[in-house]
């Protein structure tokens, strides 16, 4: 009987936490993981963070060392791309034009920034940040602290890059068409918060304005103002790699359509991480999540999906973020669909309105009187009961819930 092959197109967290699982689950066949960069899997909230700020090498967001991959029989071919998915014949064909046979194989292609279509939008000091490589150039761009950035986007990539260009001492000025920063993520009132965050650090902004132009020198925006600019660096959101799938003739709609256990139409191929559009059993609908606890865990939970075990990928969407003084974890999906928000602490309201240095507090978002999000602002240790809470799908004691003497484990059960 010929040896059941595993292929994995997408050497990343997703691609090596679904290569280490399938070896602790005891699969003994063999494990291909193809990815089109050079570098061997790494993580990626370091090139926005720590990374980028200069606080952390490179080294310490590699997933494994590098021994791992011959350690584990694990075939780790870098630089290389899967190009076509044959479907009928079970391969998968390579930008050279080998073909190699899978049992079952596993879609973890992740996402592409998304690019301004604008004229100058291609120019060499226009900076994206997706891979180790964009990193590195942006740092190498900003570590001299005399620059001029302007930061297209003031959402999680943006903001993040945006601390990262001031704490080397850099002139920054975020222009976002939004009201507030994070306004589609978090609403008005907690955009505000991260908006006052960035100003206190000399942060620039242009709210409620996009961009229409970018030159050698400046960037202009759609109402005429000119922004000099000898850096810009556009965080405007991400598109997942749907492209081998969709030309294999698997279903995708805003990422690759995967079931609970993350099976995509055809029964012998798996997608996890970013490109992954699944049905999930908690929120009872369609998510697509491209935040880093959903490929440290999504691709384990492919793995055991492949191996025939019962899955149902259920975690609780997860995110993270410093940004000077504030250190923040968010838990939960709520896409604007929440009636009322909770403070725990003081309203932050205070910080953005008042000289106040109190920025400690948890906001939740609540629907029909449940709690469907959680977002801890430099208070530490309580995301597992906040997911708990939204786990629970049971309404809370509003009382109860803002008054930091109860314990939040006791509102969980």
């Amino acid at each position: 009987m010929p040896e059941e092959t595993f292929v994995i197109a997408g050497a990343s967290l997703a691609g090596a936490k679904a290569a280490e699982k399938l070896r602790e689950e005891g699969f003994a066949g063999r494990i291909v993981l193809i990815g089109e960069e050079k570098r061997r899997p790494y993580e990626r909230p370091p090139l926005t963070k720590g990374f980028l700020t200069g606080n952390d090498p490179l080294d310490q967001a590699y997933v494994h060392e590098e021994s791992w991959y011959g350690d584990n029989r694990v075939e780790l071919r870098l630089g290389e791309a899967v190009t076509a998915i044959d479907r009928a014949n079970h391969e998968v064909r390579l930008a050279g034009g080998e073909r190699i046979g899978y049992t079952r194989l596993l879609l973890t292609t992740g996402a592409s920034p998304r690019r301004l279509d604008v004229p100058g939008a291609r120019q060499d000091h226009v900076h994206h940040i997706r891979s180790a490589d964009d990193s590195e150039r942006l740092r190498a761009a900003l570590i001299s602290g005399d620059r001029r950035v302007v930061v297209v986007g003031a959402g999680w990539i943006g903001l993040e890059a945006a601390a990262a260009a001031r704490g080397y001492g850099n002139d920054v000025h975020v222009v976002e068409p939004e009201a507030t920063p994070l306004h589609r993520v978090l609403g008005p009132e907690l955009g505000q918060v991260f908006g006052a965050v960035h100003r206190r650090q000399g942060v620039e902004f242009t709210l409620g304005d996009g961009v229409a132009e970018i030159t050698e020198t400046s960037v202009l925006t759609n109402s005429g103002v000119e922004l000099p600019a000898d850096v810009v660096i556009v965080g405007i959101g991400a598109v997942p790699n749907t492209a081998l799938a969709e030309e294999a003739g698997l279903e995708v709609d805003n990422g690759v359509l995967v079931d609970a256990a993350l099976r995509t139409s055809d029964p012998d191929i798996f997608a996890a991480g970013d490109v992954a559009n699944a049905q999930h059993p908690l929120l009872g609908r369609r998510i697509r999540v491209e935040h880093w606890a959903n490929a440290l865990n999504g691709g384990p939970a492919a793995a055991r999906s492949m191996l025939g075990q019962d899955v149902a990928f259920d975690q609780v969407p997860y995110f993270y973020t410093d940004q000077f003084e504030l250190g923040m974890e968010a838990s939960g999906d709520w896409a604007g669909d929440y009636d009322e928000m909770v403070y725990r602490g003081k309203d932050p309201s205070a910080y953005v309105s008042s000289d106040s240095d109190d920025l400690e507090f948890i906001a939740f978002w609540l629907s029909g009187g449940r709690v469907v999000g959680g977002m801890n602002v430099n208070v530490w240790d309580v995301t597992g009961d906040i997911q708990a809470l939204i786990r629970s799908g049971e309404p809370v004691d509003k009382a109860r819930l803002a008054d930091p003497d109860v314990p939040l484990s006791d509102l969980a059960t």
